[in-house]
């Protein structure tokens, strides 16, 4: 792998952006203010750039600012240093920061303090990575981890976006997913400085706000998480969005019900994209069609190859092309990434019309030797008109190795929701226990955890 930013690739692209139209505006409020131009990022990459020389080069930088306007410049600043980025989101407290500077050797961290990007944790640098920049990962263990990249392979992912999604020079992208996340960096910073795509740049979580300001931003694009759809989908009196053109779903799975009701409410399609943080994007919904299905994912991007592992039917899948991560750092798994290839935990079903998410392997519940898809009971479970959303995942059992639990929001109760599981499953798929919550928590990526939803019951039959 060529490492750290020689001959950068998302810096020759910003190199020719810049020369393209450099007084244009580039990053917007999210009352539709303009932040900086083009040659704004540039002199403010200038600035920063000094003030990352205390950073011995080929050192890996973390960077924790959230939303903030100066990401771009920041970015530009630590590839031109030499430095490896490795983004970190606002959500992760102290303690898991500490295990991530260990694992992955961070010299740096750079911060916002007043309103100013500033460095704090100034170490001894990490060397030999090979890299140019990092992503986190959460994988399947405690212990944190992430993915080398090249420059190439992060602009590789960005042009297949670009390319398949039909994104503009002239669109304006609503940045309020988080930038320090694969979805946010591949879909906002990456087309911003390799494309000229501009970026309302949002730090907002309240559904009225994010629609108010979708309105006066004057915003084209709009990436968002499944729960984001929902919510706005739930507002009254909403106002006109005559410039938005494209929402985008990715992050969890999209809803069927959730789709419909945001395209009743607001006269726009949800399109699914698929990704992954070892391999940017794999699959995206380009169809305008509104015949909305739980867990398709759509047709494989642009110069994405998709193969299935296990034959015909629900499988593994493994992906390739020029997007796909290095390896994992610090500990690689050569099985599932490396050498242009990865194979996510994904079980999919392909389809004349696309991909189709089954749920994932891991998450497989081991009834007494059988083995229970929770995807599966989940899709039964949601005809019950009283179900709003349903996640379905495993707890131990002393007779059968693993019974299954429905964890459901919506106007029912737990044995109407029992009753009707025995008309539309078998015996053995039947849940063991129906848990009724006003609704079903997500993180702070707006995905929901099976393995944090199995702990926080058990939690409840301590108590």
């Amino acid at each position: 792998m060529a490492s750290a930013n020689k001959n950068n690739a998302v810096v020759e692209r910003w190199k020719q952006t810049l020369a393209r139209q450099p007084d244009r505006p580039a990053l917007f409020s999210a009352d539709g203010a303009t932040l900086r131009t083009f040659s704004g990022i540039e002199s403010e990459a200038h600035s920063l750039q000094r003030l990352l020389e205390v950073v011995a080069p080929g050192s890996v930088l973390a960077i924790q600012i959230g939303n903030h306007a100066s990401w771009p410049a920041l970015l530009i600043a630590a590839f031109r240093h030499r430095l490896i980025p490795l983004p970190l989101g606002q959500h992760i407290g102290s303690a898991e920061r500490e295990a991530v500077f260990t694992a992955c050797g961070v010299a740096a961290s750079a911060e916002i303090r007043n309103g100013v990007v500033t460095l704090s944790a100034v170490r001894n640098p990490q060397s030999a990575i090979g890299c140019d920049f990092l992503k986190l990962t959460s994988g399947t263990t405690a212990a944190p981890r992430a993915i080398r990249f090249s420059a190439g392979q992060l602009v590789a992912d960005c042009d297949n976006i670009c390319a398949t999604m039909g994104l503009r020079a002239d669109d304006v992208n609503f940045g309020v997913i988080p930038f320090s996340h694969s979805y946010g960096f591949s879909n906002l910073l990456l087309p911003l400085l390799c494309r000229g795509i501009a970026l309302v740049a949002s730090e907002e979580r309240m559904p009225r706000a994010i629609l108010h300001d979708l309105a006066r931003s004057g915003a084209t694009v709009f990436p968002g998480m499944p729960v984001f759809f929902e919510k706005l989908a739930e507002l009254e009196n909403v106002p006109e969005l005559p410039r938005l053109r494209l929402c985008i779903s990715a992050g969890a799975p999209l809803p069927r019900l959730v789709a419909e009701r945001f395209t009743q409410k607001l006269a726009l399609k949800i399109h699914t994209f698929y990704g992954s943080s070892e391999c940017g994007g794999i699959a995206y919904d380009a169809d305008d069609g509104l015949d909305y299905e739980d867990g398709f994912a759509g047709q494989p991007m642009e110069n994405v190859r998709i193969h299935p592992l296990d034959g015909a039917g629900i499988s593994r899948i493994e992906v390739r092309s020029e997007a796909v991560g290095d390896s994992y750092f610090p500990v690689p798994d050569p099985e599932s990434l490396g050498e242009g290839r990865f194979v996510p935990a994904d079980l999919v079903r392909i389809s004349p019309r696309g991909l189709h998410l089954a749920g994932r392997a891991s998450d497989v519940i081991n009834v007494a030797g059988r083995k229970l898809n929770p995807a599966e009971v989940e899709s039964r479970l949601a005809q019950f008109p009283q179900v709003k959303q349903v996640v379905v995942f495993g707890v131990p059992s002393a007779l059968r190795h693993e019974e299954a639990v429905a964890c459901v929001a919506g106007p029912s109760n737990a044995a109407e929701v029992l009753r009707f599981a025995r008309t539309v499953l078998s015996g053995w798929q039947v849940p063991k226990d129906v848990w009724i919550v006003p609704e079903i928590p997500v993180n702070e990526r707006g995905k929901i955890s099976r393995r944090d939803l199995a702990r926080q019951y058990a939690a409840r039959g301590s108590h």
